[in-house]
């Protein structure tokens, strides 16, 4: 069971819920630790001083603000305390706004927020199913860490989720910053035409589980071949750019393929085929040799084998209730016994 990171209320207008605010995300990032070449040895990060080499300890550092070439302001720890905002226990709502119209690029990073107490649920559904009917967010500022945050605060299926979001100033503006963007004459016509072909062929369902982070696949692959003794394939290199001149051609042969991959996979999902009438030899046939289902429920040995990742996927397919909310373990339990998971939640 996760733990609350910050405890306090969500207020708008009069209405007041208390809350608690949890890590929405986990990275799977393969860690490394830092080694001597040609030896076990760990390499430690030491704080030093430039001028000397000599190791600083962590009492004698303060902070400095340049203000001019080797001209610094002094700051001590305690004077950054004394002006720090301290912990705020209000996430007041001051404005609710189109959640359509928030620039993806403002959004930081996601944490759930749930009840604390049974009896404060009622109020906190009225709040998410309120948002989730009206697609708007609330917006807000609140304390955490000695750090301030500006806040989106919106609805999913059962749950309230609140968003970091960037402040104005620390958005860059691409116009700015960027040394080359497209003119105006550019995306018109047939090409643009066969573009938009394209993506309609290529468009599916929003489905998470389908993506896979191959690269940290292929890390623990490396990681596991080296212990092993055995060689890794090197990656093949990038595609080339596309020359405008080929551009139409180009665009003609990925639409072709995308046609093609599409056809393929719908002929292979047929649905709405009458089912083959059993007959007595079929059916004397079934009670003897039956023929696993896509869905049979797989060996818990084998489920051992695989990540949360592969096991999340697998509980997809198979409409496993309350999925998203599970653990590992959760999770290979639940596809061991054919998919009959805790009922948390919706998925």
């Amino acid at each position: 069971m996760a733990r609350a990171i910050w405890t306090g209320v969500i207020t708008f207008g009069l209405v007041t819920v208390p809350v608690g605010l949890y890590a929405a995300t986990e990275d799977h990032t393969v860690h490394f630790h830092q080694l001597q070449r040609g030896t076990s040895d760990r390499i430690r990060n030491r704080r030093v001083n430039e001028r000397t080499g000599d190791e600083v300890d962590t009492g004698d550092i303060v902070k400095g603000f340049e203000v001019d070439e080797g001209q610094y302001v002094i700051v001590e720890p305690d004077e950054l305390d004394e002006i720090a905002p301290g912990r705020s226990q209000t996430i007041e709502i001051s404005d609710f706004v189109d959640l359509d119209a928030i620039e993806p690029v403002y959004f930081d990073r996601t944490y759930y927020i749930a009840p604390r107490g049974k009896e404060y649920s009622e109020v906190y559904e009225l709040l998410r199913a309120a948002l989730s009917e009206v697609n708007k967010a609330g917006i807000a500022t609140f304390v955490m860490r000695n750090k301030q945050y500006l806040t989106a605060l919106r609805a999913e299926d059962k749950v309230l989720v609140l968003q970091t979001l960037h402040w104005a100033d620390e958005v860059r503006d691409p116009r700015q910053e960027l040394p080359q963007l497209p003119s105006g004459r550019a995306g018109r016509g047939k090409q643009l035409d066969m573009a938009l072909q394209l993506i309609d062929a290529l468009s599916s369902d929003w489905k998470p589980s389908r993506y896979r982070d191959t690269y940290q696949e292929k890390v623990r692959e490396l990681v596991k071949a080296k212990a092993e003794g055995r060689e890794i394939a090197v990656a093949e290199a990038p595609p080339e750019a596309t020359n405008v001149i080929d551009l139409m051609k180009v665009l003609e042969g990925s639409l072709q393929a995308a046609r093609t991959g599409r056809s393929s996979k719908e002929t292979g999902r047929q649905k709405g085929k009458p089912a083959p009438r059993k007959t007595a030899r079929t059916a004397a046939a079934g009670k003897t040799a039956k023929t696993p289902s896509r869905k049979a429920p797989p060996k818990k040995a084998g489920l051992q084998k695989l990540s949360k990742a592969e096991l999340y996927e697998r509980a997809s397919d198979q409409g496993v209730p309350g999925r998203s909310r599970m653990s590992r373990e959760e999770l290979i339990d639940a596809l061991a016994g054919g998919g009959r998971g805790r009922k948390k939640s919706a998925a």
